[in-house]
């Protein structure tokens, strides 16, 4: 089955289980939730979701400067863009069609640059723990989730600090099928994968990670606020939204669907609101801080030309 046609797949799947989601609401709860949202909210959250990309685009060109490659700033950016298209694939493997593109459009080596995308999902998970850690005491249920993240990633660091403890994994990781297309590259990859991961590039790398988080928290804070949920404070949100992507994450269905959305409403309800409160909320933020950015990958996959094979290095 071809990619675009699994894309329709969850796209369909994802409209059904948010309308699922609205049913399950009841229409009076979802008549007054959508008649009360406070509208002059939402170019706030639209403005902070992109602010969030920018964050991560930095890092993106932090990595790829520190590994020797630096490709055009605009051509990067539609690039960088362009791995949200496929957000939705499980664990966001989909993002490797930034390293198809860099191939394609530059000659970058495929095994060069798909190792920067996962050293992208560490940091990622670098910049969720060091967020939440700022409300993880309040949070309860969630502090296990963000201690499990944390255990992961001294695991993470101590595979990438050994070439042997990292052939293991390598070994290891390929003997699950959807590792199979990109296990060749990773088994060269370890000297890129540890000069991404110490020195001073840690430190930078980790700080645009915790900002992009701690702006996404807080746009999902202010969709709360639209629907006039204000009862649970900021460094909760951060705590609870990091917690809900993480257990999305980990059950490797695409995008998180369902799982994401399930946990966030019942962790938001641990701390007092309703679940029929939630439920409208929670679609709305999977929209902006999902489904905005894979409309706009979209775009900007069609505008760098797709994954035609086109040179542009000379």
């Amino acid at each position: 089955m071809r990619i675009s046609n699994k894309i329709v797949f969850i796209i369909i799947g994802a409209i059904g289980l948010y309308a699922l989601f609205l049913v399950v609401a009841d229409f009076r709860t979802l008549s007054t939730q959508i008649h009360s949202f406070k509208i002059q909210y939402l170019p706030i959250v639209l403005l902070l979701v992109p602010c969030g990309w920018l964050s991560l685009y930095l890092r993106w060109m932090l990595l790829l400067k520190n590994s020797g490659i630096n490709p055009p700033a605009k051509k990067n950016l539609l690039i960088f863009m362009s791995g949200y298209a496929l957000d939705i694939t499980p664990g966001r493997i989909g993002q490797l069609i930034k390293s198809q593109l860099l191939k394609s459009k530059f000659d970058v080596p495929y095994k060069t640059t798909a190792p920067l995308v996962l050293v992208e999902k560490v940091y990622d998970m670098v910049g969720a723990v060091a967020a939440s850690i700022l409300g993880v005491w309040i949070l309860g249920i969630g502090a296990y989730v963000i201690l499990a993240a944390m255990v992961l990633l001294v695991i993470g660091f101590v595979i990438i600090s050994s070439r042997i403890f990292f052939n293991k994994f390598i070994v290891l990781f390929g003997r699950f099928k959807f590792a199979s297309k990109i296990i060749s590259p990773l088994s060269d990859s370890y000297e890129t994968v540890r000069n991404s991961c110490r020195g001073r590039i840690v430190i930078f790398a980790s700080i645009l990670s915790f900002l992009a988080w701690i702006i996404e928290s807080l746009a999902v804070y202010f969709v709360l606020i639209a629907f006039g949920i204000d009862t649970v404070n900021y460094l909760n949100i951060i705590s609870t939204y990091a917690s809900s992507l993480i257990l999305g994450a980990a059950s490797f269905i695409p995008g998180g669907l369902g799982v994401a959305e399930g946990s966030l409403v019942g962790l938001l309800s641990l701390q007092g609101v309703k679940i029929s409160s939630t439920l409208t909320p929670v679609v709305v933020i999977r929209v902006v801080t999902l489904w905005y950015s894979v409309i706009v990958g979209f775009f900007a996959l069609k505008l760098i030309g797709g994954l035609s094979i086109k040179n542009e290095s000379s």
